[in-house]
């Protein structure tokens, strides 16, 4: 039967075909030069901002007053650090390939060389000249797509600010009319202010030069304004509105069925804010999102691990196309090492507190803490429901959702990569909910934990009363593993503890002073993250930790990765913002 379509798909995926089709897979990194262009236009964009404000020679100025007055040279001068500046802001989008950086750099250095030549300084034009003509060669290293509505945002705003200066400068000439020299109608008037926005001074000729240095200043700095933040506008990352296209859900579904078991954090892939790539086979996935020109992946891909390296390949392709820095969260090991050989580099984020379902129990000195809790709070009349949300009717479910939203601490729903964001939808029957009731029966606490294949758990939502006894959750998660060992599931997965090896070392005999330094700078810290508190609460339950990764194309890429995971995570206020308000890319 290998003649047969299926006997032919049977060949091709096996494992020795996959690493041969693997091998093929040339680790991913951005052309050299790109990166060496970007850092030139930076180095000469800042060279202009430090020549405009150095002082010119007095020759120099004086050779040039004939042609351009003095007003015109200060906005020419202001106009080439505004220039400079834009020229650093540009490098980052040039070292990613964005085509539209490119398009700006190369209309600033032509607009440079001007500017220079105004100023009489031939050195730096040149310079600019080299620059430009290096451009304008390697333009094909620069072919990353940009979103179309920041284009018409950008004009728009551009327009906005010139039509307002156009019009203050033409009130501002109509109140010094009288100081006119000569005679002036309103054309005269309307050249002067467009040539003033563009740092050239018109045809007007005021009786004092304080005037004529006002107008044109007001002019250019309306003009600066609004060629700069447009140029700004233009270059803001744009992203993809997230969405699932037709059958996505269920093939996703299709691959947690049959390799759920190898990644903990893959049921989150189904969080409504995801996106997916796709291997060319269809046998592995790479669930992410875009958040301010970041494609940020989570967890391990999908899907079977021998196809990974195409989907990897295939998604990282598409942050190329685009423009976007690929990072990955909470990777496990296996993850990690898969995408560091398509040339991502890894380093440890933290630890998963994972606990073994037939090795858990509360006796022995070392579970005292939660043994107690639990005991104290069964004796105040707590009790404990564990059921599939299948399970429960209508009634109870409608009750958790309510209490679900009561308990919550914050208005803003958090997590990205360890929560799913949601509560009691029918197509997560499979997920464990446990629910702690006071001895009135009224709902005090509960836990929602999603499938982790088909033999564990991973803890999604955790909510409580807090006027409640203290313990109810040790209760719950004690019963939701007496559950789990009922039920045939061996493994639970908690919380994550970021950087819990680093706390755990400084607590060690002998630990160094820079460990030290590190447990108190994230002590200090986990009043807003609760780093320190995460790692307590998980230890006391003696679980396994499973270290996760993060990665990142290059060291300098990590500030912008942090505010993108930060903003995914909804720890800053933008995060939810943007997703409220994506755009499309072209």
């Amino acid at each position: 039967m290998s003649g047969t379509p299926g006997g032919a798909t049977a060949v091709a995926d096996r494992p020795e075909a996959a690493r041969t089709r693997a091998a093929t897979l040339t680790p991913w990194r951005p052309p050299p030069s790109r990166a060496v262009i970007a850092r030139c236009v930076q180095v000469v964009g800042a060279l202009d901002a430090v020549f405009a404000v150095l002082p010119s020679w007095h020759h120099r100025m004086a050779s040039m007053a004939h042609l351009l007055p003095t007003a015109g040279m200060v906005t020419a001068r202001t106009a080439t650090a505004v220039v400079g500046v834009l020229l650093v802001y540009l490098g980052a989008g040039l070292r990613r390939g964005k085509r539209r950086a490119w398009q700006l750099a190369a209309w600033l250095c032509g607009l440079s060389i001007g500017l220079h030549m105004l100023k009489a300084s031939p050195a730096p034009a040149v310079v600019s000249a080299v620059l430009l003509l290096v451009l304008i060669v390697e333009r094909h290293r620069f072919r990353a797509r940009g979103d179309v509505g920041t284009r018409w945002r950008a004009l728009g705003v551009c327009a906005g600010f010139i039509g307002t200066g156009f019009l203050l400068g033409l009130v501002e000439v109509a109140l010094r009319a009288g100081q006119i020299a000569g005679a002036a109608g309103p054309l005269q008037w309307a050249q002067h202010v467009a040539l003033g926005m563009v740092g050239v001074t018109g045809p007007l000729r005021f009786d004092h030069p304080a005037t004529t240095t006002a107008v044109d200043l007001t002019t250019g700095a309306f003009g600066l304004l609004g060629f700069g933040v447009g140029a700004v506008l233009l270059l803001r990352p744009c992203t993809r509105r997230a969405g699932w296209a037709d059958g996505e859900e269920a093939r996703v579904r299709d691959l947690l069925a049959c390799h759920g078991d190898a990644d903990s954090l893959g049921y989150f892939a189904l969080r409504r804010d995801k996106s997916f790539i796709w291997a060319p086979s269809r046998r592995a996935a790479v669930a992410y999102r875009v958040v301010n020109g970041v494609s940020l992946a989570s967890g391990d891909p999908l899907g079977n691990p021998a196809a990974w390296p195409e989907a990897i390949a295939a998604w990282l392709s598409d942050c190329d196309a685009h423009g976007w820095t690929p990072a990955v969260l909470a990777c496990s090991t296996t993850g990690g090492t898969a995408y560091r050989r398509l040339g991502l580099d890894v380093i440890e984020l933290g630890d998963e507190a994972v606990l073994d379902v037939p090795g858990f129990s509360l006796q022995g000195r070392p579970m005292r803490t939660v043994r107690q809790a639990v005991a104290r709070t069964r004796r105040a009349g707590y009790t404990v429901e564990v059921a599939r949300q299948r399970d429960l009717d209508d009634a109870v479910l409608d009750e958790a959702r309510t209490c679900a939203g009561a308990f919550r601490h914050s208005s803003v729903e958090r997590g990205y990569s360890m929560a799913l964001s949601r509560f009691g939808e029918t197509g997560d029957g499979d997920c464990l909910v446990v629910l702690c009731r006071d001895g009135e029966g009224r709902v005090r606490g509960l836990l929602q934990f999603v499938p982790w294949g088909e033999s564990g758990l991973s803890l999604d939502l955790m909510r409580g009363d807090r006027s409640a006894e203290n313990g109810i959750t040790e209760l719950m998660i004690t019963s939701a593993v007496e559950f789990a060992a009922a039920s045939g599931i061996r493994r639970i997965s908690l919380n994550f503890a970021m950087l819990r090896s680093v706390l755990a070392r400084a607590e060690q005999l002998g630990a160094g002073p820079v460990t030290r330094l590190w447990a108190r700078i994230l002590r200090a810290f986990s009043g807003w993250w609760q780093i320190e508190s995460l790692y307590r609460a998980n230890a006391k339950y003696q679980p396994q930790w499973q270290p996760r990764f993060l990665c990142f194309p290059s060291a300098r890429d990590l500030p912008r990765i942090a505010v993108a995971a930060l903003s995914a995570e909804a720890f800053l206020p933008s995060g939810r913002r943007r997703s409220e308000d994506e755009r499309r890319c072209g």
